[in-house]
């Protein structure tokens, strides 16, 4: 049975995933508000600093100390929490989330075991089993006394190809910060699984990273973060700012109002704008 007490942490018989090197931290207060929403982790007002970390026996307060990143385009994290004990471990957001639940232990999502099939080959459905071998010798006597004229096959209409789409070059994305700059094409709404509620996002256009060769991404999205919302953006705005880029695609709002959907295709996504400029 699982202690519903929180315990102080027993280092030997803790197994901790260290982070490998150095990892993120948060900026500040509103960077740390706007990470948890985007794990699912807390939409409060005021950001939850301690969260359960359970497992067979026990269960202990621990806190968010940063994230890592990683994946091809980096936009998968793995949270980097910190124990009682001071010692660091590695876990993903969605793991953390579910050990919140009361319920968890009793048959988590992440550890249940395929369930065994309800049927075996040697308890196959009568529905299901072949026609006795008297039957099949009946059918074929009587196919055998009347055969049946078959009819002359129809040639085969010969299919024309279909033309390829021709898909666009995929980008090579920088992995480290750069310089952007773009224009506001609209505000929009993105259903976010986690929390299951619809966030608020800016809809990027002409989005180019500046350096000795420009890339032009087009079209990309941010969310719409207490740090923009200061900046009062409008329809048409001219932005300049540092960040990431990722390809990801911007995901359609639940349930939400004509203005705030997006009716084009928006494949890239802009990490922690920064140092912003407004035009």
């Amino acid at each position: 049975m699982v202690n519903q007490r929180a315990l102080l942490e027993q280092t030997g018989k803790t197994q901790y995933i260290p982070p490998k090197g150095d990892y993120e931290t948060f900026r500040d207060e509103d960077h740390y508000k706007e990470k948890l929403k985007e794990w699912g982790l807390s939409s409060a007002k005021e950001a939850k600093k301690e969260f359960w970390y359970k497992d067979r026996n026990n269960q202990r307060h621990v806190t968010i100390k940063g994230f890592e990143t990683y994946g091809g385009a980096g936009d998968i994290n793995t949270l980097v929490i910190e124990f009682q004990d001071g010692n660091l471990s590695c876990i993903h957001p969605a793991y953390l989330k579910e050990m919140q639940q009361s319920s968890f232990g009793k048959e988590s999502l992440l550890t249940v075991e395929d369930k065994e099939p309800l049927t075996t080959a040697s308890e196959k459905p009568a529905a299901l089993e072949p026609k006795s071998t008297a039957v099949e010798e009946t059918e074929t006597t009587k196919d055998m006394k009347s055969p049946r004229k078959e009819a002359a096959p129809k040639p085969a209409k010969a299919k024309e190809p279909k033309a390829k789409k021709e898909k666009a070059p995929k980008l090579e994305l920088p992995a480290e910060k750069v310089h952007f700059t773009a224009s506001v094409k609209q505000f929009a709404l993105t259903y976010n699984p986690f929390n299951e509620e619809n966030d608020e996002v800016v809809v990027l256009e002409n989005v180019q990273i500046v350096q000795e060769n420009p890339i032009d991404i087009g079209l990309g999205w941010c969310s719409h973060s207490k740090t923009l919302k200061k900046f009062e953006l409008s329809q048409g705005d001219s932005l300049e700012f540092d960040g990431k880029v990722t390809a990801k695609k911007l995901a359609k709002g639940k349930d939400v109002s004509e203005e705030f959907v997006v009716d084009v295709a928006v494949l890239y996504k802009i990490n922690n704008p920064s140092k912003i400029v407004k035009k």
